[in-house]
Order: C-alpha cells, then structure tokens, then sequence
C-alpha cells in the first residue's frame, strides 16, 4: 500500500474535539457539563434497592453522555499542553478544567459509591439487564472495600487536584523545558531530549557516553527538586491508597484498577528478575561484536555494524501502512486514519512533549498520535507501535466509553504486536548483511528495554515506596536506583555513577505509580502471541482480532483465556524468555567480525 499523498511533519489537529481554545463551543462544553450534572443529581433519590433495570439503565445512559462530554474537552487541553508544554494559556486551561472536572466528580460520587454498596442480590439483576456494560458495573464493585464515605472520597478529588495532579504537571513543565547540548565534529549542538536519545544508537562510543552524561547531568542538576517531587508524590500515593483505603501493599491499587491478580504479577516480576542473567550473557556478547573488553551502560543500545541508514517521514509511513496491509487491510485502512484526519504530530519542538504516546478521547473519534519523528529505524517501529494503540481503539470503537479501553496490561498488546510484524517486514527485505545483523540485535536491544528495563523500574518503585515511607532521603533512593542497576546488568555492564539520576527522568513513576510493569506483561504475552501467528497463520488472525476488538468490556483475564493463553503460570512468562534464548543462541552461532 502507497500513500496518494506524501505526509508531512506537522502539529496537529484537534478540530475534532473542539475549533480552539478562544472558540464560543469551548465556554459551551463548559455548560453543556454543567447542565448534564445537574440533571444527573436529580437522580439521586432513584438510587435505592427497588431500583428497575430500565430507570437503571436510563440513568446509566445520562453518566456515559457526561463521561463522554467531559473526555473530549480534557483530551482537548491535554492534546494542547502536551504541543507545548511551556504554553502559559494552556497550563492555566488544564489547571481549570482539572478544577471544574473535580467538581463534577465530587457532585456524581453519589452513583458509584451507591452501586459498591449495593447488596449482592440486588445488584446481579441489574448487571444481568446492563449487556456489554455488565463486566465494568461488575469491576466497579472490586473497589467495595477500598472505598471511603461519600464526604471523605470528595475531600480527596479536591485534594488532588492541587496535590499529585499539579505535582505531576510541575514535573511535566519543568523536565520538558529541558535543552541539551552535544558535540559533534567540533560543533556545539541545541537539542532535545528526543534528538539527544538519538546519539544512544549512535556508531560512536563517545558521542554514546556524551549523550547520556549530557542527558543526567541536566537531569542530575535538578535531581534534589524532581526527587522530592517523587517522595511527595509517593506520600501522597501512600496515605490514600494504604492509609486511608486500606490496601496491603502499594502496587496493589494498580493491580485491581488492571484487574490482575497481585501474585500473577509478583509472578511476573519474579520471572524477570531469574532471567536477568539471560540479557547479561547477551551484553557479554555484544561486547565481543563492538570490540571491547565489557559494555558500559553507554553502549547498552549501540549499533554492531556502522550503519546511518534513515527513513524519511513518508517511507516510514509506506513501510508500516505495508506490513499493516500485509497483515489485515483493515488494519492499514484503521491506521490511515490518523494521518487523514490530522490526529498526528510528528514534528521536533522546543518544549513538546517527549517520547511518543497515542490518545484516544472517545471511543466514536480517531485517536491521535503523538512522535518526534527523526528518521531512525526506531522511529518508524515507534510509528508502527503508536498506530497499532490506534488500531486496538478502532477495533473496540463500538464498546461505551465505559469500557472500550483495555486495561493497562493489554492495551499494549496491538502496539508491540505490530512492531513485531514490522520488524518482520524489514529484516525480510533488507539485503545488506551488516543492516540485518544489526537489526537481529536491535531486536533483543528492544526487548531488554520493554521487559527487564520496565520489571527493574517496577521493583524499583517497590522499593522506593519501601524506602521513602522510612524517610528515605533523595540521595538514599539514588543509591537503591544504581543497586536496582547493579543487580539488572551483574558484572556484564559498567554503570557510570551519573545513572543514579535516571530514575528522576521516567515520567511514568511520576505519572501512573506501577504503570511500568504493563509493558513488560504485553511484550511477553506479545511474543506468545506472536509464535501462535507464525505457527497458525490465517487462523490465528480472528482470534487475535476478537481481543483488540474486547477492548476493557471482559476480565482481562478472562479475555486472555478466550485466545488461548493461561498467564497464570510462571512457565508462560518463562516461554517468552526462552523465546529469546532462541534468538540470543543464533547470535551466538554467528562469527564474529
């Protein structure tokens, strides 16, 4: 499939939420919610045991108008803020819509709070009448115990909004305004986070060891104020979640909001951490491959063959759209989509977001995708992950805004998925030997990342949950960070002391507590997924299909036994490890150069 027109980089649109911030429908969305919740109070006294499923499912109808309504306009400022997040407009309209929106939150408690309440017999009548919104009533109700009284639940919205959402927006505005300089062939270079990252793949030892000094020394510098962001952060976590809610441990808030139980988790984390001499016997190999006596953390991601081949926007989007038609049209058709409608910004900017996400704000509109495109093979499997979220949402579009997102866990399922097809699709079309073989150990470069990077960050955060309920200090959680480092990398890989600030540089830890773990959970079921594909070909497609299309309107679990797959045991995660032994095996019988 070839593209009729030759995309650019450019911002994009967000017509489809709202014409702009200045417009009259902005201050119209505004009323709009305004008049919605105040009808829904008024359904307050209907809420009572002798409820009929039909009053029930008319009230349940007013809430997914005003979820719906309200999701567009914070997608809307969180699209703006996230162009730039130095744009004072923007950040005054977040800092009010997170105000309104705590409002809103605190005068509809009433339904949720009923509904965790409400005695068993009563409420299976009523989810049994409720159809494909019958799994989210039922997760609802998981929270029962975890939930405080109507008065103390809106104390907390309250709270939050001037407590770890603003903290995490602080976080945001001062981590993205960060510059970065680097040198190369005798120039001095401006740069972003983005295009530093870059130099991390970088044929040059040195320009690899100057990026990332660079990158820690700017973060190190600000290391005692973003580190004491995160204890406040993780205070806080602690006294809602196990202090006033009751949770055993930290992580478990996540786990039920993922609805996975917390020992297939511990499970998880347990697996990958057995495994990590696997990735180090790998480094050990790479090592040979470059020439060295040992790695050095610097070279973690370096490339085995001098290779600078890049793709323009344009090829990139001709591969993915390729590999995604060779997969399932419908697939690419989906994919086209963000492109058509404008939902991509691809451009490097001065204060844009770092990284790469993609953003569904209803179930009925095309997602958007945010990259900081530059040319690398990484950034065409970047754009190929980020369409493949886009994909999941398109597929399970015909779900409520209740339940069309699949939990954390699964939602990157599609994403690492179509990366997998992609790099499929190049190393069959590459004929250089040099560019393949590096691709083959780009392959396991990638997986290190998304499976023992992200379960190291997550037993990372366990401890510093740990350590700063003690009265950790910043630099005490620095010394845990590199401990955290030495235990991943064993006596495979030197760790240069300024990688005791990469943990204040993960958003996510501040973001989402214990989101990490979800994409070391989808690149292993991913690989399971991924040999059911080759060994079943076509038959393998509907059933993978059925489990984007689910969406979050099942169990997760219960969705995963539906395709075949039982991640309750420890051996499953251990066949993806073993997966990769395969591969690492193969490297290994290669000569070196």
């Amino acid at each position: 499939m070839t593209t009729q027109k030759e995309y650019q980089q450019t911002i994009w649109s967000k017509s489809d939420l709202l014409p702009g911030p200045d417009s009259p429908e902005l201050e119209e969305t505004f009323a709009k919610l305004e008049s919605l919740t105040a009808a829904f109070e008024k359904r307050r006294d209907q809420l009572t045991e002798n409820i009929d499923s039909e009053t029930f499912m008319a009230i349940l109808k007013e809430l997914e108008t005003l979820t719906y309504t309200s999701h567009k306009l914070y997608a809307f400022v969180e699209l703006w803020f996230s162009e730039d997040t130095q744009n004072q407009a923007a950040l005054a309209l977040l800092a009010r819509i997170e105000q309104f929106m705590a409002g809103l939150s605190n005068r509809t408690l009433f339904f949720s709070l009923w509904w965790k309440a409400l005695p068993e017999e009563t409420a299976q009548p009523l989810m049994a009448a409720s159809g494909d919104l019958q799994y989210w009533l039922d997760a609802i109700r998981h929270f029962k115990d975890y939930t405080l009284s109507e008065a103390e639940e809106k104390i907390i919205n309250i709270k939050d909004v001037t407590g770890a959402s603003a903290l995490t927006t602080l976080y945001a505005t001062i981590t993205n305004r960060y510059t970065f300089k680097i040198t190369e062939d005798g120039e001095e270079k401006e740069l972003t986070r983005g295009q530093l990252m870059v130099y991390a793949r970088h044929h040059d030892p040195e320009l690899r060891a100057q990026a990332y000094q660079e990158l820690y020394k700017v973060y190190g510098e600000d290391g005692n104020i973003l580190g004491q962001i995160y204890q406040n952060l993780v205070r806080d976590w602690r006294n809602e979640q196990l202090e006033l809610r009751g949770y055993a441990a930290p992580i478990a808030p996540r786990n039920l909001a993922n609805d996975i139980p917390d020992d297939i988790v511990a499970t998880l984390l347990d697996v990958c951490r057995k495994n990590a001499p696997l990735f180090q016997r790998f480094f050990r190999l790479k090592a040979k491959w470059l020439g060295v006596e040992k790695l050095r953390r610097y070279d973690v991601y370096a490339p085995v063959a001098e290779s600078d081949k890049e793709y323009t926007y344009a090829q990139a989007h001709d591969m993915v759209m390729e590999c995604f038609t060779e997969f399932d049209p419908t697939f690419a058709e989906m994919a086209e989509r963000v492109f058509v409608n404008e939902h991509l910004d691809a451009e490097v900017r001065k204060g844009k977001r770092s990284g790469a996400f993609c953003l569904t704000a209803v179930p009925d509109i095309t997602p958007w995708v945010l990259l900081n495109y530059q040319g690398k093979a990484d950034d065409v499997s970047t754009m190929a992950h980020e369409l493949g979220h886009a994909i999941h949402s398109m597929l399970a579009s015909n779900h409520s805004v209740f339940n069309a997102h699949a939990c954390l866990p699964l939602a990157e399922t599609a994403s690492t998925f179509g990366e997998m097809v992609l790099v499929d699709r190049l190393l069959g079309q590459e004929t250089d030997e040099k560019v393949r073989q590096d691709m083959l150990f780009n392959q396991i470069d990638d997986n290190y990342a998304t499976i023992l990077r992200q379960a190291y960050f997550a037993i990372f955060e366990r401890t510093a949950h740990e350590m700063i309920a003690k009265g950790a200090s910043v630099d005490e959680l620095a010394e845990a960070y590199l401990k955290n480092l030495k235990e991943q990398f064993g006596d495979a890989v030197e760790i240069g002391d300024e990688f005791r600030w990469e943990w204040v540089s993960i958003p996510h830890i501040y973001n989402v507590p214990f989101y990490v773990y979800a994409y070391t959970f989808g690149q292993l079921l991913v690989l399971a997924l991924y040999q059911q594909y080759k060994s079943e070909g076509e038959s393998f497609k509907p059933r993978y299909i059925q489990l984007l299309a689910t969406g979050g309107s099942k169990a997760p679990i219960d969705a995963l036994d539906d395709a075949g797959i039982d991640v309750r045991q420890a051996a499953f995660w251990q066949g993806g490890f073993d997966y990769l032994e395969s591969l690492i095996a193969q490297l290994e019988a290669l000569p070196i150069p």
